[in-house]
């Protein structure tokens, strides 16, 4: 390779970094290893017991995680969350 290779060939890669490889990465794997994780341990905490009503608190507080999860992963979820309720007392 001649050194003008290089340079078109370095010219070529992106200049910034960016972090959407690590968070698909955690979003194909972390969350639903923890969403397993949470199930069996509630299967296991409650079930065995009949304990149900124990279990549908707590997860009631699995379905408020994930909807706090699924604000933070989601791309512009939070402004659209925001304009859709200013909408509700402006109207339109």
């Amino acid at each position: 390779m001649t050194a003008m290779d290089l340079v078109t060939l370095a010219q070529q890669q992106p200049t910034v970094p960016g972090t959407s490889n690590v968070r698909d990465w955690i979003l194909g794997n972390i969350v639903p290893l923890l969403l397993l994780t949470v199930a069996l341990l509630l299967l296991w905490l409650g079930g065995g017991k009949g304990d149900n009503a124990g279990v549908m608190r707590r997860l009631g507080g699995v379905i408020v995680a994930l909807a706090i999860i699924g604000l933070a992963v989601t791309t512009d979820a939070g402004a659209n969350i925001g304009k859709w309720l200013a909408g509700l007392f402006v109207g339109g």
